[in-house]
């Protein structure tokens, strides 16, 4: 298991490292010069513009100006950004807590309806009940974020008016997370049907069956567990896909987490927070992987075995 474990990591480490270079190129892919763009609504001579290139080491070769970027790395450095001249890491780090909370409950939701939805459906197959379930997650897969977040808005806020339109609030979490939350149970419930319908129909199974065993025993504690593997992985699909998709939901909301941080950053032209976003949520997005990695491990001894 140890090696198993490490190996996902050297894996990981790979990853953010090859991240780290696109990240320091990037700024180099935008046409015409960078200086200038960051800076175009600021009243700046030529004087100053080299002041600044100068400071941001891009008057350096490019292997240099990357070697720069990965030692600031170990530091903790990100860089400071345009607007506000703040740490870009402190920044992140203060904008991270709202959007992790809108991931989580939104995966919690998905969760308790999708797998319930999917179990039911699968349990159910071939009858009224399972079409009606597959259609009802077929509309929520094809119904975009932007889209069901403003009918939530306009039914529960506008008409209704028990939940906030915009806040910081518990209160205000609750129609993005369900905004998120809905669309992902859709896919969750598509996936645990399937799952469930091919451990149905494994000879464990029936084999549980036929002794006698009660038939609560044998769907929740024989069946659910071994069809738990391709929905955990789904699970952390989801959850690296939420925090990507909390950029639409934390606009519409206007919930400040990371997303409508990185869309601000776009907006203002602000090259070192827009890198330190990419490095960030990728980091995020390699470290769930490798949770759900050994999660996998546990669920299925033979993930590690193989």
């Amino acid at each position: 298991m140890l090696r198993f474990i490490i190996q996902r990591l050297i894996a990981a480490a790979v990853t953010i490292w090859i991240t780290t270079i696109a990240v320091t190129l990037l700024i180099h892919a935008v046409p015409g010069d960078p200086v200038r763009i960051m800076y175009a609504k600021f009243q700046s001579t030529p004087e100053q513009i080299e002041a600044i290139r100068t400071s941001l080491g891009l008057d350096q070769p490019i292997h240099l100006q990357y070697l720069s970027y990965l030692g600031r790395l170990f530091q903790g450095d990100l860089g400071r950004s345009i607007v506000g001249d703040q740490p870009v890491l402190d920044v992140l780090l203060t904008r991270f807590p709202p959007t992790l909370a809108l991931a989580s409950a939104s995966l919690a939701i998905a969760i308790a309806i999708g797998m319930s939805l999917g179990f039911f459906a699968a349990y159910k197959r071939g009858t009224a009940s399972d079409a009606a379930a597959m259609v009802t997650a077929i509309i929520g897969v094809s119904m975009p974020h932007f889209w069901l977040g403003l009918l939530l808005l306009f039914f529960f806020s506008l008409q209704l008016q028990w939940l906030p339109v915009a806040g910081n609030d518990w209160r205000s979490l609750i129609l993005p997370a369900m905004t998120l939350g809905l669309a992902n149970a859709a896919v969750l419930a598509r996936l645990t049907r399937s799952a469930m319908i091919d451990i149905f129909d494994q000879d464990f199974v029936r084999t549980a069956n036929a002794k006698g065993l009660p038939k609560s025993l044998v769907l929740y504690r024989h069946a659910l567990r071994s069809g738990l593997v391709p929905i955990v992985s789904m699970m952390g699909l989801q959850f690296a896909y939420m925090m990507g998709g909390a950029i639409v939901v934390e606009n519409v909301f206007a919930w400040n987490g990371v997303g409508r941080l990185a869309i601000e950053a776009v907006f203002a032209r602000d090259y070192p927070m827009i890198q330190g976003f990419i490095l960030f949520f990728a980091s995020v997005v390699v470290i769930v992987s490798v949770i759900i990695d050994v999660l996998y491990a546990v669920l299925d001894p033979r993930i590690r075995y193989g």
